[in-house]
């Protein structure tokens, strides 16, 4: 029996619901390549046929804002069904990917699959709004909701993952980025908060010419977030996603940029959660980054120190 997927997007400069389509379902290289996104044929060229596709697992349905691109990202991504009405699917499909990172559209477009019991994959961030995560709690806990930003599948720090006890203390952590603290934070707090034994405290947004945030955690450790400006960089920018952790046995300096396979995990703990029935990600997990989001922005907003547990989720 194939598991029906429907795949929600697009928003300007957001690939994904092209990336993630053809890592499930194969892809066309011409019609890729006519959507404008060179930069995903390329990296989809570098992989083995093996790598693509899950078993009895297919994007057969997809809807854009837009008929014409939606019709564009079916031929890319060998989707046979092109949809005109977002709720036409809800009698089609057994999950969804809302492949959108415009996190102010994502309540709007899972309601009316949550509540009809589909499970639904959201792009990163969730919610920057308290009373929109309110209401997709009960989802996350149910499993039938997954969120996340898939750097925290990311390969490159596998070995850190199984490693980290022997680094000693951790002091501090820098990391780098692309773009702002709301569109991109999210990439490097999964990274590398997942990891640590502690929990955030407090956030502390430093002026500067890009968004510096300075997380305080319940042990110490400091973590600085540097997402450089949209002002500045575009996403094809030369800026890494680079995380660099100080402890007192030993230090490291980890690039992340294999997205094929980050992308690939995420999707599979996704079908793996629908298979099962479990979140693959402990929902306090995922509402503690938002907190964390909607701190920081509060933080550059007001130019203060914001405590963690003055958001109330």
């Amino acid at each position: 029996m194939v598991i029906k997927v429907g795949m929600i997007g697009c928003n300007e400069g957001n690939g994904h619901p092209f990336s993630f389509s053809a890592i499930i379902n194969g892809y066309e290289s011409k019609a890729l390549l006519s959507s404008g996104w060179k930069v995903i044929d390329d990296y989809l060229k570098e992989r083995d046929p093996s790598e693509f596709g899950f078993n009895n697992i297919k994007v057969t349905h997809a809807w854009t804002q837009c008929p014409e691109m939606t019709e564009t990202l079916c031929q890319a991504c060998l989707i046979p069904h092109a949809i005109k009405d977002l709720t036409d699917m809800l009698d089609q499909v057994d999950a969804i990917i809302i492949a959108r990172d415009d996190f102010e559209n994502h309540k709007k477009f899972a309601m009316p699959f949550l509540e009809n019991g589909i499970p639904v994959f959201i792009d990163k961030p969730l919610s920057l709004d308290e009373n929109e995560l309110l209401y997709f709690k009960p989802f996350l806990q149910s499993g039938k909701l997954m969120s996340c930003s898939a750097m925290r599948y990311a390969k490159e720090i596998d070995k850190l993952r199984n490693t980290l006890s022997e680094y000693g203390d951790i002091p501090l952590i820098k990391c780098i980025g692309p773009l702002s603290w709301e569109k991109y934070g999210i990439h490097l707090l999964e990274s590398i908060l997942p990891l640590l034994p502690s929990e955030p405290k407090s956030i502390l947004s430093l002026n500067g010419q890009h968004d510096s945030m300075v997380i305080t955690m319940e042990n110490d450790t400091l973590i600085q977030i540097n997402t450089m400006s949209d002002l500045k960089f575009s996403i094809f920018s030369p800026v890494p996603f680079q995380l660099e952790l100080w402890g007192t046995q030993k230090n490291t300096n980890i690039i992340l940029n294999d997205n094929f396979s980050m992308f690939r995990r995420m999707l599979w703990h996704f079908f793996h959660s629908i298979d099962t029935g479990k979140p693959s990600i402990p929902y306090h997990s995922t509402l503690s980054l938002m907190q964390l989001l909607i701190a920081g922005r509060i933080s550059k907003q007001n130019n203060r120190k914001v405590m963690i547990n003055e958001i109330r989720i």
